[in-house]
């Protein structure tokens, strides 16, 4: 079915039949097609704006149509009134409200989403006629809905109650979307004395209780005083009792006492201490009999006060104790018995409260401070140990029966409870680690206590919670605690787990206590071992490398003979292999310079051999991802194999680095000459694989970065190498290479030829690229703009070279700027930025400029026009600040040339909104931010979107 047409441009109004409106909703929910319900949609909306609206919808509304139909009724009534009741002359009010009202009576059986719109209207025409035509809308809704009223019509219009049950449930809906209309918030003096009456009344059904519950609900929202409601929220305290009432009771409860304008009401507040003390007994049997919706419940309440209202309940010294039995209940929230979240999902809720208490406690001035932290540091003690008992794994077996889900949730849990944990030793300081520290010392030495592994499991993680982000270094435990570990049995692995963390976190203790190494580096290495503690063993390897590097002498050996041995058996994911690598890598470079190259060469033969195999072996999925994992460890090694940063910290002088006389070749450059064949060998057989490619220019990428000058031996044949496999197959990562080497040695006089040669072979392969159209390669588009922007900025000179052609450069540049994708317009936005900042000094240069500039601002002023997407406008605007600040006379001869053109760039602006913004923009020559303003408003302009909001963002 086709929705009603507009043939001919005939008034939306004269199609507006009912059977048509009624036609394009059918079709609206029913048609699968989404084009027409896209259309019947649009024609909706037209006739819900027409003036035949007020008079379809009451037809709409008639019982023998479906739901779908009366719902739309009863939504283009509420769009008449609250956005075209000026349409409405005023002798039609009073019946437009009396039909109104005859109409909500006859849904009150339902359906209720028709019920509920029909509410929602009637609360808008009240908005609209209070208080001059109708100055008690509330008390007059009461009278025309009360359920006893046997009166067949009262001035309201409403008729005879049929159900008083449905009628006063209608009621209670009426004034329970009400308070969606602030303007009605005074009314609430009527509402108030209704609920509580059908609260306490006998003959009010728990569906009418519910109701009023949500109704209350709803009303706190605008802030009714809480003195108002006190004697309602005392009832829905008694509402707990009920079952079928207590979700609705506990919502309700919440949501009037967590609104903060509550602690104007202190006496009010103080008279709910002992209502929620008084559930205390209910939480503790619903707790007992694993009864969680009634312990979240009751939860949720003290929480919501205890939380909301710290402060205030904090400063009511004559109450103090009701506050603190408010606190202890809220920590046995927190150590409610179960497994979060299998067997209880409460504890979490309270997390958050502890934070405020504390924030509370200390930012009293220092007497009261002392005062509260007398009655509460002990609490705070309490905490600490329901918190590790909490942070508990369940036994084996019945970890093992978990869910992905459920152990997912358990490990953020435990995340927020060691973030806890990090907070309260702010309160506690030093004493929390000594008292962890006694415990942990009492579960080592007693045979007895050693077989329960979660107690041992529980009190490292809290220490290694608080030594991961506070600095323990001065803390008298830690030489203890270092002590106390090697003691642990590791062969359960969540235990194990623990302990390579809470080692890792106490790495830059000892790299300042290197005498305690020997003890504790055999448990890291027997971890090491273990696939199951991939992750914590090597992490922490690779910071005890890191940070100890200069003590790890005596222990290298045996540390490259582990690593050794888990790489060639291969234990470790590749990602964690990389890691690892990265921390041998700290590792060799602190050892003494004539020792690196043989351990390196130890570490690396056996892997270098296996590609060597690999090489010469066939092209498939499993060879190719076995190349890029021994390819990845090498750039990994070479990422912190850094002979050079041993001498600077030696030194403790932060001198510039010099290259390393050549008598002393850097090892990773010995390394990387001895197998460049090889790398040579694998390129030209895995030439057109992008990964193969991007792995292996990641080597050199990541040693260049590295080495810095150092990498200079390296330079001819990289140099080479890199033209000759670009020419073959062109790839952006031997593009981003070379700008690394660009960045490194345009500098350097004996390396300046090799560069030289390289930028060219590049540039004229990539010339041919873009001569056969670019449009595939935007990465190869942006990295060739990445590095010429380079070039421009470290070595312009290498341009007065006859192989680079200035001119076609720019030509590039200009393509590039017409690519879609961000990063590439960035890279051609920096390549110009560069570009016009050079004009001056290189004639080549001003000349090409001198020619194609207009073609230059043509293109960003036909991108800024709608050409590319509104996201890329702050890179243009980089582009004309700098043709404004380079080249100003320019620069307003070509605007005045372009955009004199009409319709350009778009026919959306006018010559008088063009000839502003150029005036705008050659104001402005040095204020990059405001340039920005300008070219983004002339793009709102160009796409009809200014003052769409959309110039906000």
């Amino acid at each position: 079915m086709e929705p009603p047409g507009n043939p001919g441009g005939t008034p939306v109004e004269l199609e507006l039949t009912v059977e048509n409106v009624e036609s394009a909703l059918y079709q609206l929910y029913f048609d699968p097609d989404m084009e027409h319900k896209n259309v019947a949609q649009k024609w909706l909306t037209q006739a819900q704006a027409s003036a035949q609206a007020w008079h379809f919808c009451w037809a709409l509304l008639s019982p023998d149509k479906i739901p779908e139909v009366q719902f739309f009724g009863a939504s283009t009534l509420h769009t008449k009134i609250s956005r075209h009741w000026s349409d409405l002359a005023a002798d039609q009010h009073e019946s437009l409200r009396t039909q109104l009202l005859s109409h909500i009576l006859q849904f009150s059986s339902g359906p209720k989403m028709v019920l509920t719109r029909l509410c929602v209207a009637l609360a808008s025409l009240a908005l609209n006629v209070i208080p001059q035509a109708w100055s008690q809308p509330v008390a007059d809704m009461v009278r025309a809905f009360q359920p006893h009223k046997p009166d067949p019509e009262d001035g309201s219009g409403a008729k005879a109650s049929q159900d008083p049950h449905a009628h006063c449930l209608t009621l209670l809906e009426l004034l329970t979307v009400l308070p969606e209309e602030e303007a009605l918030a005074g009314e609430w003096a009527v509402v108030c004395p209704l609920l509580r009456q059908l609260m306490q009344s006998q003959d009010s059904s728990s569906q009418v209780k519910e109701k009023v519950l949500q109704c209350l609900s709803s009303w706190v929202a605008l802030d009714v005083p809480l003195g108002e409601i006190q004697e309602l929220l005392h009832d829905c305290f008694t509402a707990l009792s009920d079952p079928e009432l207590f979700d609705a009771a506990v919502e309700t409860i919440v949501n009037a006492i967590s609104q903060p304008d509550c602690q104007r009401y202190i006496n009010a507040l103080l008279s709910l201490m002992p209502l929620v003390l008084g559930l205390y007994d209910q939480l503790k049997t619903a707790a007992q009999d694993g009864d969680m919706e009634t312990s979240h419940g009751i939860c949720r309440i003290a929480v919501a006060l205890g939380e909301t209202h710290s402060r205030v309940l904090l400063e009511q010294v004559d109450h103090w104790q009701e506050y603190l039995a408010l606190v202890n209940m809220i920590l046995f929230c927190t150590g409610i018995p179960g497994h979060y979240p299998v067997n209880e999902t409460t504890s979490s809720l309270t997390l958050t409260f502890w934070y405020t208490l504390q924030d509370d406690i200390l930012s009293f001035e220092e007497e009261k401070q002392s005062v509260y932290l007398q009655v509460y540091r002990p609490v705070y003690f309490q905490l600490v140990d329901v918190l590790l008992h909490k942070s508990h794994y369940p036994s084996q077996e019945e970890y093992a029966s978990w869910s992905s889900d459920d152990k997912e949730q358990f490990r953020i849990y435990r995340v927020d409870i060691s973030d806890t944990l990090m907070y309260v030793y702010e309160m506690l300081g030093a004493e929390l680690l000594s008292n962890l520290y006694e415990r942990l010392g009492r579960l080592l030495m007693d045979p007895q206590q050693s077989a329960v592994w979660q107690d041992t499991e529980a009190l490292l993680f809290g220490f290694q919670s608080i030594a991961e982000t506070i600095d323990v270094n001065y803390s008298d435990v830690i030489p203890g605690l270092i002590g106390l570990i090697p003691r642990i049995n590791i062969s359960n692995i969540l235990l194990a787990d623990t302990v390579m963390y809470t080692i890792g976190s106490l790495a830059e203790w000892l790299a300042d206590h290197p005498v305690m190494l020997g003890g504790i580096l055999p448990m890291v290495l027997q971890g090491l071992a273990k696939p199951e503690l991939s992750v914590s063993s090597v992490s922490t390897l690779k910071r005890i490398c890191r940070e100890c590097r200069y003590d790890l002498g005596p222990y290298a050996q045996e540390i490259l003979t582990v690593s050794q041995d888990v790489l060639v058996k291969e234990v470790h994911k590749s990602s964690q292999c990389m890691w690892l690598m990265q921390g041998l890598g700290f590792l060799l470079s602190a050892l003494p310079s004539e020792e690196i190259l043989g351990r390196l060469h130890s570490l690396i033969t056996p892997h270098i051999q296996q590609l060597d195999t690999l090489a010469q072996q066939e092209l498939n999925p499993t060879n190719k991802q076995s190349i890029i994992h021994i390819v990845g460890m090498l750039a990994s090694l070479f990422t912190t194999l850094d002979i050079n940063r041993q001498a600077d910290c030696l030194e403790g002088a932060a001198s510039s680095r010099l290259p390393a006389p050549q008598s002393t070749q850097n090892p990773v450059v010995v390394v990387l000459q001895q197998v460049f064949t090889l790398i040579q060998t694998i390129l030209s057989k895995w030439l057109h694989d992008s990964e193969v490619v991007e792995a292996v220019c990641g080597v050199f990428d990541k040693s260049v970065r590295t080495l810095l000058h150092d990498f200079g031996p390296m330079v001819p044949q990289l140099g080479e190498m890199l033209g000759e496999i670009y020419s073959a197959f062109p790839q952006a990562s031997a593009l981003d290479l070379a700008r690394q080497m660009v960045h490194i040695f345009a500098g350097e006089e004996h390396h300046i030829s090799h560069i030289r040669s390289l930028t060219e072979v590049l540039t004229s392969t990539t010339l041919t690229i873009f001569q056969q159209g670019p449009r595939d390669h935007p990465d190869i588009a942006e990295s060739f703009m990445d590095l010429h922007a380079q070039i421009l900025k470290r070595k312009p000179d290498l341009y007065l070279s006859e192989q680079l052609d200035v001119k076609a450069l720019f030509y590039c540049g200009i393509l590039s700027l017409k690519f879609p994708e961000t990063p590439t317009v960035k890279a051609a936005s920096q390549f110009f930025t560069e570009f016009l900042s050079r004009c001056k000094d290189m004639p080549s240069f001003g000349d090409v400029l001198q020619r194609d500039g207009k073609l230059l601002t043509e293109t960003i002023l036909q991108a800024v026009g709608g050409e590319s997407p509104s996201s890329l406008t702050e890179h243009f605007s980089e582009v004309l600040l700098n043709l404004s600040r380079h080249c100003p006379a320019l620069l307003s001869q070509w605007l005045k040339e372009t955009l004199q053109t009409p319709g350009f760039p778009c026919a959306q602006v006018t010559a008088e909104q063009k000839h502003t913004f150029s005036q705008q923009l050659l104001r402005e020559q040095t204020n990059k931010r405001r340039v920005k303003e300008i070219v983004k408003e002339f793009a709102l302009l160009c796409r009809g979107l200014q003052g769409s909001g959309y110039s906000d963002y």
